[in-house]
């Protein structure tokens, strides 16, 4: 098993010690234990199904973790079990993705207006007052978004990892590429194959969770052979709304406590653009985490931990 990331400050970020739970959630460990999850739910959202993974104990602090462009809810199995003793933990898959249903107008419902319209959508849905808000690329981005419009004010501290304001348009043509044109493959064996190449920047994954991934974003065609599970529509995103992710006007309107993981070699997130986030808008906490590129994995007990912190500060 290889060595956990090393977190990595740029710039010493004061992030306090783990606080303790509170003293509801300290105790009923075996209601907690029986609470965790996860949990499948499907929720009318904007005119559109959205399935959810729900972790942790109902009546919990919630937060909501959200996947990136070409992913699904289940890539925050790890992060949410973690938190689940004591966070009622929501991992939504944006519609076009996993189990949520596919959209037939994709230039209007493939952007993230309409993704933040969705996740307010699914916060009256669920009862969901206030939230804090985890969100790996596009999740991030759907966050910061939202917690400057449609829940702002109701998003109450923002994780983004490896995401910003601004994005490398070098990488996001990378990403756009592959996740255009998904291959099909004639195995699953096949599919993981794949995924473990265009995913390596992931960093460390154990075989389990290489599995786990493959499994959960896999999808049959008619004629019998795997392919991503997502619709190939929603990049057309980059064709109507190419400038989707320039979002520093909302940057420098948010007033909430932001933390920003940045994979040590991102091609997406630029260091030059994380420092313009520890200086302007809500001054970001900025954590580099070694080993990692475009995103972290969010599965290694030193990223839980830095997250985790943030949470309870």
């Amino acid at each position: 098993m290889a060595p956990l990331a090393t977190l990595q400050p740029l710039d010493a970020p004061r992030v306090a010690a783990a606080a303790s739970a509170p003293a509801a959630w300290r105790a009923e460990p075996a209601r907690r234990a029986v609470d965790a999850g996860p949990r499948s739910r499907y929720v009318a959202c904007a005119g559109l199904e959205v399935h959810v993974t729900e972790w942790g104990p109902a009546d919990a602090p919630v937060l909501v973790a959200w996947h990136g462009l070409a992913r699904t809810g289940r890539d925050m199995d790890d992060i949410a079990a973690h938190l689940a003793p004591r966070w009622r933990v929501i991992c939504p898959d944006t519609p076009g993705r996993g189990l949520s249903q596919w959209s037939a107008n994709p230039a209007a419902d493939y952007c993230l207006e309409a993704y933040a319209r969705t996740a307010a959508a699914l916060f009256d849905a669920l009862d969901v007052a206030e939230a804090h808000w985890l969100g790996t690329s596009m999740g991030g981005a759907i966050g910061l978004v939202a917690a400057a419009g449609a829940l702002r004010g109701r998003i109450r501290r923002l994780v983004l990892n490896d995401v910003g304001p601004s994005l490398n348009p070098v990488a996001v043509e990378r990403i756009r590429a592959y996740a255009g044109q998904p291959p099909a493959f004639a195995t699953v064996t096949e599919l993981e194959r794949y995924f473990r190449t265009v995913y390596a920047p992931y960093g460390w994954l154990s075989d389990a969770q290489w599995r786990r991934l493959t499994e959960s974003s896999a999808r049959r065609l008619p004629d019998g052979r795997v392919t991503p599970h997502y619709d190939p529509a929603m990049v057309q995103q980059f064709a109507h709304h190419p400038r989707d992710y320039e979002r520093w006007d909302e940057w420098d309107r948010l007033d909430l406590p932001v933390l920003c993981l940045r994979g040590e070699d991102s091609d997406l997130l630029l260091r030059e653009t994380a420092e313009a986030m520890r200086v302007r808008g809500p001054r970001a906490v900025v954590v580099e985490i070694a080993g990692c590129g475009h995103a972290p994995a969010l599965n290694t007990a030193d990223q839980f931990a830095v997250v985790e912190r943030f949470l309870t500060a």
